[in-house]
């Protein structure tokens, strides 16, 4: 069921997702340890962080990660059978799969350490698929077909499970993936995964091509789940994917932040922000500011502070009429006001709260709230202080120039609005 808005907010985005039984299911990958590392920028975690932050997709629900690619070398395969190790010795709900390329060496250690472990992992084999691809590469269908036959069999003969993966789907004409997933389909591929490679759909192109796939597995009459794999090159990964879970894909990819090769994958934590939103999925996401924290940290990626949802700024004001609108619903004790008034997203559902500043479009109303909500007193002398300190400033004040203003001997704590009573009209 959609997140209800405030009653007093009209929705005009109330038939974008279907209600009913009818409405789509949405599964998650998260590619965040796999495609995520692939960026040039971020630093690649220990096994420890690793296995910290897969604790941390388990407890989000999210259905599935990609663990590493061990055909890559003995280190990632290590840290790859350390990861499925933690999962079955965690008890984790997660599920993995590892990246390969569709061919017979990078599939056999997937099945090497599936069978150690005793942890199912699922293959994600990809092969390039578009004529541009196909051009670069010196390839032709028939050696893509054949290399695609030889692989999959091999997995079934191991008896690991298969997304076979067409790289650069979005640019590929109708011809050439009619052949290979038909192929894939009678190797016995379990789902098949539209990847967005170079981030060139948008939401009608992401619906279109996933819409073409659906209608071939059932001219087929096969029974294989869809995969969507977006990237973010033209800014329109969670669109896309939204897109693409319409028009019939079940399982949608994308990496914490965005991280991954050039531009990034889906901000998985954004599109799990809208899945929850639109009612594509249930769950509890107070957890999400920690999670983007711990790969924020282990990568050493810096969260924008205008990053929608998870920034510094995403729920913090300082303008004073906005600052006033807030203050006013704190004041009736209305949390989901609070939350409604100046926000498309509720702070509460990932576990954070509006927080009022003190800057050079202040008014005094946002002192006072400052002050009050660290349980200061707001007397007319402090709060003409710190107003004129803020309207000579340039920039927000920050909590060192406050206290230095008040005095060295007040200790400023940490905001504490909490309204009551909380009235959640729907939230």
């Amino acid at each position: 069921m959609r997140l209800a808005p405030h009653p007093l907010i009209y929705d005009w985005n109330h038939d974008a997702s279907p209600e009913g039984p009818g409405k789509p299911i949405a599964m998650l990958d998260d590619e965040t340890l796999r495609d995520g590392l692939q960026s040039p920028s971020v630093r690649s975690p220990t096994i420890d962080q690793k296995i910290d932050i897969l604790q941390h997709m388990d407890r989000l629900g999210i259905d599935t990660a990609d663990i590493g690619l061990p055909g890559a070398g003995p280190r990632v395969a290590k840290d790859v059978e350390r990861l499925a190790r933690a999962i079955a010795e965690g008890r984790l709900r997660i599920r993995a799969n590892c990246a390969a390329r569709t061919m017979v060496a990078d599939i056999k250690p997937i099945a090497e350490i599936q069978q150690r472990t005793g942890v199912p992992i699922e293959c994600g084999a990809f092969i390039g698929s578009s004529p541009v691809r196909q051009y670069a590469e010196g390839w032709t269908l028939d050696f893509l077909e054949k290399a695609t036959t030889d692989a999959l069999a091999f997995a079934a003969q191991e008896g690991v499970d298969v997304m076979y993966v067409t790289e650069d789907t979005t640019r590929a004409d109708p011809e050439s993936l009619r052949r290979l997933f038909t192929t894939a389909i009678r190797a016995g591929a379990k789902r098949l995964c539209v990847a967005d490679t170079v981030g060139h759909a948008t939401p009608s192109g992401a619906r279109a091509v996933v819409t073409f796939v659906k209608s071939l597995i059932a001219e087929l009459g096969a029974d294989v789940g869809i995969d969507w794999h977006g990237h973010r090159d033209r800014g329109f990964g969670v669109a896309s994917s939204i897109a693409a879970l319409e028009a019939g894909a079940t399982r949608l990819h994308g990496a914490a932040l965005g991280i991954g090769e050039r531009c990034g994958n889906t901000p998985i934590d954004l599109l799990m922000v809208n899945l929850v939103m639109m009612g594509y999925r249930d769950n509890d996401l107070t957890g999400l500011p920690a999670y983007v924290q711990a790969v924020s940290k282990a990568c050493d990626v810096r969260i924008a502070p205008n990053y929608p949802v998870l920034g510094a700024d995403a729920f913090r004001t300082a303008t004073g009429v906005h600052a006033a609108a807030v203050v006013k619903a704190f004041r009736m004790g209305d949390r989901a006001l609070m939350d409604a008034v100046y926000a498309a997203v509720p702070a509460s559902l990932v576990g954070r709260q509006q927080e009022i500043e003190v800057g050079p479009m202040s008014g005094r109303s946002n002192v006072i709230f400052w002050l009050e909500s660290r349980g200061l007193a707001a007397t007319d002398e402090i709060v003409d202080r710190i107003f004129a300190a803020a309207k000579a400033s340039n920039r927000m004040l920050t909590h060192e120039r406050v206290q230095s203003i008040i005095g060295a001997d007040v200790t400023i704590k940490p905001s504490a609005h909490k309204p009551e009573p909380e009235r959640r009209h729907g939230f």
